[in-house]
């Protein structure tokens, strides 16, 4: 394959990435690749992904959403990256992401989201109903419970969600947003104005699932927490087909499973979308 670093401008800080094309040209369209939360295109399956993809005809773009990593600086000393956040830039990213694509010639890529990047996936293809296939890779619930501390991974606030709201209003009240709180969870720092829009604004997956119409494939760990990813109750609340594949001695970020994970995806893309596999 060939691999071309790219960047697309936004409204403010551009989305680095990597586009991979088979050496041959895409015969099977293209794939939006949507990293996890705080993580990068570099990392996890948008870097183990694409090898794989490009074998069965896929263009693959891996990009960073404004709110990679935890903390970042670019060409200057300014601060950037995942603590500070929002939905709403993370939509308007992967939007942008979509119609980069569209210039090289890819209207309607398959979306495949990790996590977070799952999340923002399902709110993707509800919004881009062309969209051929869906792959789910350990997505989050979201909604109002994005912020609840649920099974074993003391994620975010952990149990102190209402004492944090609280600082967080009260250093956005005083007009101190961008101040970052430390917090007992994954993903550890974040500006007050991020945590109040992490709390109320990501994507409900399972509200949205009976407007997902392409076919779409769940996939989790066995050592992942049920409630916090949701697979099944997605798929029962999918409006329309939907696969679920619960991959075993596998953690949230695949470690040692890569080459399972790639087989399941690839496997599920060339069946559903009637690809010849190399």
């Amino acid at each position: 394959m060939r691999t071309e670093l790219i960047s697309i401008p936004t409204d403010t800080i551009p989305l680095d990435g990597a586009f991979y094309e088979p050496d041959g040209g895409a015969t099977a369209g293209a794939v939006l690749l949507f990293h996890g939360n705080t993580m990068n295109f570099y990392v996890g399956a948008p870097r183990f992904m694409p090898p794989v993809l490009t074998r069965l005809g896929f263009a693959c773009l891996a990009f960073n959403r404004r709110g990679h990593d935890i903390l970042t600086t670019r060409s200057s000393r300014a601060a950037e990256g995942g603590a500070f956040q929002f939905t709403r830039e993370a939509i308007a990213d992967n939007r942008r992401a979509a119609e980069w694509l569209a210039a090289r010639g890819f209207p309607a890529p398959v979306v495949i989201g990790h996590s977070n990047g799952g999340m923002l996936g399902v709110r993707h293809v509800v919004d881009h109903p062309r969209t051929p296939a869906l792959v789910l890779l350990s997505a989050g619930r979201g909604g109002e419970r994005a912020g609840v501390a649920s099974g074993t991974e003391r994620l975010f606030a952990v149990d102190r969600l209402e004492e944090l709201t609280a600082r967080a209003r009260e250093l956005v009240d005083a007009g101190r947003g961008r101040e970052l709180m430390f917090m007992p969870g994954w993903w550890y720092v974040i500006s007050a104005e991020s945590f109040l829009d992490r709390i109320k604004t990501v994507p409900d997956t399972i509200a949205l699932a009976p407007k997902i119409r392409c076919p779409v494939l769940c996939i989790r760990g066995d050592k992942e927490d049920v409630d916090r990813y949701p697979a099944e109750e997605f798929q029962r609340a999918a409006g329309g087909p939907c696969t679920v594949e619960i991959v075993p001695n596998c953690d949230h970020f695949y470690n040692g499973r890569e080459n399972t994970l790639a087989e399941i995806v690839s496997s599920w893309l060339a069946a559903t979308l009637g690809l010849r596999r190399n």
